[in-house]
C-alpha cells in the first residue's frame, strides 16, 4: 500500500560496521518538488503583495522614471531642481557616478511620493458614497459632485490594470454610526410591528440607553475602529458563527445549484473532473491575484479579503468555540463515494492534472469495490450534528494514530467532492424534482457532506452539480463568484466529447487515489450514530420548495421603473402578510464590502411605507393609482435603507457590536437585550450574478445558475433566497420547518406567485 511505502521511505540502523542509512530517492524527489512548489507560491504571493502595495504604480513606471532622471543627469539637465547638488555633499566625492546614483535615489523618492499621493487621493475618493444615492433611469440627471467624482476616478481604471488585491490598502474603514441615528432608524423599522403602548415603551428604553450606558459603549466602538481594520467583522465571525454550538447543517451552511438549462454531459466522472479543474483555475487566479476585482458599476472596488479562504480551509470544532484553519497550499482533494473516503492527488511532477487525467482518477474512485470500514460511511454526520459532541469525539478518537492522519487529509484538502448515487433532475412541469435537487445540496443524507469544509462539490450520478458551503469564513457572494466562474468555463468552452468524456488525451498516468483508513472503536461509532440522529431529525423537519417563476423577470420590473430588488421585497411583504395575517421583522442581507474587510449588514424591508402599501392592497376600496403611489414610496424607502446599509449606516451590526461590548463589560442593557432577541421570521437574500466577465448573460441567458438557498432562521418563519435569472425568470428557494403549524413552503410559494402577479396587474402589463 502507498501508506506502507511512504512509511519506509527513510530508515537507518546501527550495525557493527557503523551507521547504515537507507532512503527512497523517489520520495526525496517528491519532497523536493513539494518544496519547489512551496517556494514558488511564496514568491508569487510576495510579488502580488508588492504590486498591491504600490498600486497604481508598476515596475514599468518605476523603470521609466529612473531612466528619465538618470538620462537627464547624463545629458546635463537638472530635473531635480537642485536636489542633486544638495544630496551629493553627503557622498565621498562629486563624481559622475555618484551624481547618477543621486539621480536614481531622487527618482525613486519622487516615484514613491507620487504613488503614495495617488493612493491617498484614491482613499479620499473612495470615501465618497454620494454616487450610490443617485437616481437611476431614463431622464434622471447625475449631480455635479458625482460627475466630478467619476471624472477623478476614471484615470485609476483607464490607465492602470488593477489586480484582485490592488485596492485593499486604499479602501476606507467601516464608520461607526451615531447613536441617535441608529435609534431613530431602529424605532422607524419596528413601528409597523408594535402597537402604541409597545412603541412608547421601546421609545423610552432606547432613549434611556443612548443617554446612559450607550455613550460608554459607543466610545469603546470608536476605540476599536481606530485600532482594527473593521470594527464588526471579527466579532461577527466569532460570535455569530464560530461560537454557535448548534448544528451548522441547515442552520448555517448554504447551497448553490447548477445551470438548469445546460447539461453538457451525463458522465459523472467527466463532469466532476472538469468542475474540479475549473475550481482549481479559480484558485490559481486568486493565488496569482489575476482574478478581476469586483467593481460596482465598473468604478468602485469591493473588498477582496474573503477570497483568501475559499480553498484549503476548514472549520474545526471546539468545546466553547470553533476555529477556522486555513492552509497556504494543498495538492489534493478529498472525495467521498459509496460511503468511502479517498485522497486524490491533483498534481504530477508539479503540473496540475488536466481534466481528462482527473477523469481517470475519479473513475477509479467510482469503480473501487473495497468494503466500507466500520463507522466510515456516516463519519461526516459528526460535522452535521451539535458542535460539542463533535469536538469531544475529535479530541478522543481523531487526535492520534491513523485516524488523525486520515482526518488531516480531509481537513487539509483544497475542497471535498461528494459523488452521489442518484440523479439530480429539473422538470418545469414537476417542481418536486427541483425541490429534491435542493434538498440533496442543502443536507444530503445528513452524513455524505463534510459540512465543516469551506465547500463541498456535489456531483449527481447524471452529471448535474452543486455545492454545499460553510458560512463562517465568507459570505455567499464570494462562493457565487467562484460558481459563476466555474460554470462559465464548463458550459461555454467545449470541454466534452460527443460520448460525454473529457476532451484531450492524457499525457501521463495520474497518481492512484489513496483510500483513507480508519480505526474506530464501537464507542466512536455510537457517537457518530448519535450525531446522525440529530442531523436526521433536523433535515426531516426542513420543508424546502424551489419556485421557478417564469411569468416575468427583470424586464417587466424595468418597465415599472422600480428597482428589481425592491419589487421582489415588496412582493415578499405582501405574500407574508397574506400568509401569516400580520407583519414581521424581515431580514435582507446587504454587503458592506465598500469598506475594508466588510461583510454584511441587515436591511429591514418591513417599513412604515411597505406596511401602508400592503394594507392598501388588502383594502379593496383603495384605487389602483393610490396603490401604485404607495408602492413607489415603499420602494424608494427600501432602496434608501439598502443604500444606507451598504454605506455603513445600517442598524443591526452597530447594535450587535454595542451588545458585545456590554457583555465584555458585564453591563446589562434591557434595550439591547430586547433588540438582539427579536426573531427574524422572514429572512431573505438575493444571490448576485454577473460577477465575472467570462459570462455575458445577455448573449447566454440560459447559462445562469439557478442560485442557491439556506435553511429557515426562525422555527416559525421562512428563509427565502432568490436570483433574478434574466428578463423573464426568477428563482426562489423557500425553506421552513414542517413542525411549525404557522408555515408551509408550498403555500408561501403560491403566495409569492400571487403577489408578483398582483403587482404586475397594478401596472396593466
Amino acid at each position: 500500500m502507498a501508506e506502507g511505502h511512504q512509511a519506509v521511505a527513510f530508515s537507518f540502523a546501527i550495525t557493527h560496521e557503523g551507521l547504515d542509512v537507507n532512503f527512497d530517492f523517489e520520495v526525496i524527489r517528491l519532497i523536493a518538488r513539494s518544496a519547489v512548489r512551496s517556494w514558488r507560491k511564496r514568491s508569487t504571493r510576495f510579488q502580488t503583495s508588492l504590486k498591491s502595495s504600490f498600486f497604481p504604480g508598476s515596475l514599468r513606471s518605476l523603470v521609466l522614471t529612473e531612466a528619465v532622471f538618470i538620462g537627464a543627469e547624463k545629458s546635463g539637465y537638472d530635473v531635480t531642481f537642485g536636489l542633486t547638488d544638495k544630496l551629493i555633499v553627503h557622498f565621498p566625492k562629486n563624481s559622475v557616478e555618484y551624481r547618477v546614483l543621486c539621480s536614481a535615489i531622487l527618482g525613486l523618492a519622487g516615484w514613491t511620493g507620487v504613488i503614495f499621493s495617488l493612493r491617498e487621493l484614491m482613499r479620499l475618493l473612495l470615501k465618497y458614497h454620494g454616487w450610490l444615492y443617485e437616481e437611476r433611469g431614463a431622464g434622471r440627471q447625475v449631480s455635479l459632485p458625482t460627475r466630478a467624482w467619476l471624472l477623478a476616478m476614471q484615470p485609476f481604471f483607464r490607465l492602470f490594470k488593477p489586480q484582485l488585491y490592488s485596492f485593499q490598502g486604499t479602501l476606507p474603514t467601516l464608520p461607526v454610526p451615531a447613536l441617535s441615528s441608529t435609534r431613530e432608524k431602529y424605532l422607524r423599522s419596528v413601528r409597523p410591528l408594535l402597537d402604541d403602548a409597545q412603541y412608547a415603551r421601546m421609545e423610552k428604553l432606547s432613549l434611556e440607553f443612548i443617554n446612559g450606558i450607550g455613550r460608554k459603549l459607543q466610545r469603546y466602538l470608536y476605540l476599536k475602529r481606530m485600532w482594527s481594520t473593521n470594527y464588526v467583522s471579527d466579532w461577527w465571525e466569532e460570535y455569530v458563527y464560530l461560537r454557535g454550538r448548534s448544528p451548522i447543517m441547515v442552520n448555517s451552511n448554504f447551497y448553490g445549484i447548477d445551470t438548469l438549462f445546460k447539461h453538457p454531459t451525463r458522465n459523472q466522472a467527466a463532469r466532476a473532473a472538469n468542475i474540479i479543474y475549473e475550481a482549481l483555475l479559480f484558485r490559481r487566479a486568486i493565488e496569482r491575484s489575476e482574478l478581476e476585482p469586483i467593481m460596482v458599476q465598473g468604478t468602485v472596488p469591493l473588498c477582496s479579503a474573503q477570497y483568501e479562504r475559499v480553498f484549503n480551509t476548514t472549520r474545526a470544532p471546539g468545546i466553547e468555540t470553533d476555529r477556522i484553519i486555513h492552509l497556504d497550499d494543498s495538492t489534493h482533494i478529498a472525495v467521498y463515494c459509496h460511503g468511502k473516503y479517498f485522497k486524490v492527488p491533483l498534481y504530477v511532477k508539479g503540473r496540475l492534472l488536466r481534466p481528462c487525467e482527473l477523469e481517470i482518477s475519479i473513475q477509479k474512485v467510482i469503480d473501487d469495490d473495497s468494503a466500507v470500514q466500520p463507522g466510515e460511511e456516516k463519519l461526516a454526520a459528526l460535522t452535521a450534528g451539535d458542535r460539542v459532541p463533535w469536538a469531544k469525539c475529535r479530541q478522543e478518537y481523531f487526535s492520534k494514530g491513523i485516524n488523525k492522519v486520515s482526518l488531516a487529509v480531509i481537513e487539509g484538502a483544497a475542497f471535498v467532492v461528494a459523488l452521489d448515487e442518484e440523479d439530480f433532475n429539473f422538470d418545469p412541469a414537476d417542481h418536486t424534482q427541483l425541490d429534491r435537487y435542493g434538498e440533496r445540496l442543502l443536507y444530503g443524507k445528513g452524513y455524505d457532506r463534510w459540512f465543516d469544509k469551506s465547500f463541498t462539490l456535489v456531483i449527481g450520478k447524471n452529471g448535474r452539480v452543486g455545492f454545499n458551503a460553510e458560512h463562517s469564513w465568507a459570505d455567499a457572494a464570494v462562493l457565487a463568484h467562484m460558481w459563476e466562474f466555474v460554470l462559465a468555463e464548463d458550459v461555454l468552452i467545449p470541454r466534452y466529447k460527443e460520448d460525454g468524456h473529457c476532451k484531450g488525451v492524457p499525457e501521463c498516468i495520474p497518481p492512484t487515489p489513496i483510500r483513507l483508513r480508519w480505526e474506530m472503536p464501537q464507542a466512536c461509532i455510537d457517537k457518530i450514530e448519535s450525531s446522525y440522529q440529530v442531523a436526521l431529525a433536523l433535515l426531516n423537519d426542513v420543508d424546502l420548495r424551489l419556485l421557478a417563476h417564469s411569468a416575468f423577470g427583470k424586464g417587466l420590473m424595468k418597465k415599472c421603473r422600480i428597482s428589481p430588488d425592491a419589487f421582489i421585497q415588496m412582493a415578499l411583504q405582501l405574500a407574508y402578510y397574506r400568509d401569516a395575517g400580520k407583519f414581521s421583522l424581515t431580514y435582507e442581507a446587504s454587503m458592506t464590502r465598500l469598506f475594508r474587510e466588510g461583510r454584511t449588514e441587515t436591511v429591514r424591508p418591513c417599513t412604515i411605507e411597505s406596511s401602508q402599501w400592503v394594507k392598501a392592497m388588502i383594502d379593496e376600496s383603495i384605487s389602483k393609482e393610490e396603490r401604485i403611489r404607495l408602492l413607489r414610496l415603499a420602494c424608494v424607502q427600501h432602496q434608501r435603507g439598502y443604500q444606507d446599509a451598504m454605506c455603513g449606516k445600517g442598524i443591526d451590526r452597530h447594535l450587535f457590536c454595542l451588545y458585545v461590548v456590554s457583555k465584555y463589560l458585564e453591563v446589562d442593557s434591557p434595550f439591547l437585550k430586547e433588540v438582539l432577541s427579536e426573531p427574524w421570521r422572514l429572512s431573505t437574500s438575493q444571490t448576485p450574478h454577473g460577477q465575472t466577465s467570462k459570462l455575458d448573460l445577455a448573449k447566454h441567458p440560459d447559462c445562469i445558475s439557478a442560485g442557491g438557498g439556506f435553511g429557515p432562521v426562525a422555527d416559525d418563519g421562512y428563509g427565502v433566497s432568490y436570483i433574478i435569472a434574466g428578463e423573464n425568470l426568477i428563482f426562489f428557494h423557500i425553506s421552513s420547518k414542517r413542525s411549525s403549524p404557522e408555515t408551509d413552503s408550498n403555500r408561501f410559494a403560491q403566495q409569492i406567485t400571487n403577489a408578483l402577479a398582483d403587482i404586475k396587474e397594478l401596472f396593466g402589463l
